[in-house]
């Protein structure tokens, strides 16, 4: 079945993150990394990225046919998608066990959920 890993961030966290040397950023990668291999290792690494500051992201709504654009980031978000990884695993513990080594765990900020097979 498969999962997916989705990393969090807020606010708090990115300033740790901002306040962090070159050194400790890229000990967080290779921790990443590390996973990632072992993911890919197992069979069960489907796709994982990170992705670019929300202050990027363009909210899309369509009304009429019209289609609006709004910029982020988007106030009354406190805690965005910062990436993910696709994993198909036996089960949903397999999933937490991978979720469970990357850093951003220690500060809760990893969410795992099902994907839907709508086929």
């Amino acid at each position: 079945m498969k999962y997916l890993i989705m990393i969090q961030i807020n606010p708090t966290a990115k300033q740790m993150w901002d306040s962090m040397s070159a050194e400790e950023q890229a000990a967080g990668y290779q921790e990443h990394g590390v996973v990632r291999e072992a993911m890919a290792a197992s069979g069960e690494l489907i796709v994982g990225e990170a992705l670019a500051d929300v202050s990027l992201s363009k909210r899309i709504t369509v009304k009429d046919g019209t289609v609006m654009t709004t910029d982020g980031p988007f106030a009354e978000v406190k805690e965005y998608l910062a990436g993910f990884y696709l994993v198909d695993c036996e089960n949903i513990d397999r999933a937490i066990e991978h979720a469970a080594r990357l850093p951003e765990a220690e500060h809760g900020l990893i969410e795992v959920r099902p994907v839907l097979d709508l086929t």
